[in-house]
């Protein structure tokens, strides 16, 4: 078993999180320390190093190993209808009236921070019900996460264990309306798949494309970033957001002490105020 103070000094651990923050743009303060060396320790054992300064030495050299490092230093917690008021929200209110007052168009959804894809498949689920009562309504969906490995599973559209036992549970309608049971898993039924779109995408970035959003959810994200990597983030999304599109954020997560150009609506709830540019 590798020792963590035999093989990563003080200025070692400055450097390994310094990269969690150049690669991700996370935020991780020296008492994580011991969190980034459990994710990171079997990886180093895989490549047969001795220390961490040979395993920098490999981020510094490879593309693919920074690829396989954000895989691993990210936080891909997530769950299908994750939150129950924001679903209820999406249902009842932001639903009707977007297609009140946009007749004729479709609705383009971000899911960023998209993790494995529970959240994007939600979104598709929650579109289709609505599209059984509105025939001529329709959805894009752009599903983007930093991490290319948890993209990989939400393409293919696959869920077993906690999460698929999860909406089992909660949502068995759901479940049995959209999936098919394949092989002790259940996959996604090609009417969510082919309305969803995964793409690798940093937050930090602006997100290409010729529509702008009309509903963007950012949720249990924030809270990894400091106060300036929060302002540049929101900014960042709130350029890809057409004009009175909504966001919304985590439970745990609040945009007041952050210059953002969004208004609040409710908990959780925030508009587009800015024109988009």
């Amino acid at each position: 078993m590798l020792n963590t103070e035999a093989i990563a000094g003080p200025d070692t651990r400055h450097a390994m999180l310094a990269r969690v923050h150049r690669y991700t743009g996370i935020v991780m303060a020296e008492r994580k320390w011991t969190l980034l060396h459990g994710r990171l320790r079997r990886r180093v054992q895989e490549l047969q190093l001795q220390s961490y300064d040979e395993y920098l030495a490999v981020l510094d050299r490879s593309k693919d190993e920074v690829a396989r490092f954000i895989d691993l230093v990210t936080t891909n917690e997530t769950s299908f209808f994750r939150t129950a008021r924001v679903w209820q929200y999406l249902t009842d209110d932001f639903f009707p009236a977007w297609y009140g007052s946009n007749a004729g168009k479709t609705m383009n959804i971000w899911s960023a921070a998209a993790s494995t894809g529970e959240e994007a498949y939600s979104l598709a689920m929650t579109a289709e019900e609505f599209r059984l009562k509105h025939r001529d309504f329709t959805y894009r969906i752009v599903a983007t996460d930093i991490a290319q490995g948890v993209l990989d599973v939400g393409t293919a559209g696959i869920y077993r264990g906690r999460n698929a036992e999860g909406l089992k549970s909660s949502r068995r309608d759901m479940l049995e309306k959209y999936f098919e049971l394949q092989d002790n898993a259940y996959r996604a039924l090609p009417e969510l798949r082919n309305n969803i779109a995964f793409r690798q995408h940093n937050l930090y970035q602006g997100l290409g494309g010729p529509d702008r959003f009309d509903l963007v959810l950012l949720r249990n994200v924030l809270i990894y970033f400091d106060e300036t990597g929060q302002e540049a983030v929101v900014e960042s999304v709130r350029r890809s957001m057409a004009p009175n599109a909504v966001l919304v954020i985590g439970e745990s997560e609040s945009l007041h002490r952050i210059r953002s150009g969004l208004v609040f609506q409710q908990p959780l709830i925030y508009r587009n105020s800015a024109p988009a540019t």
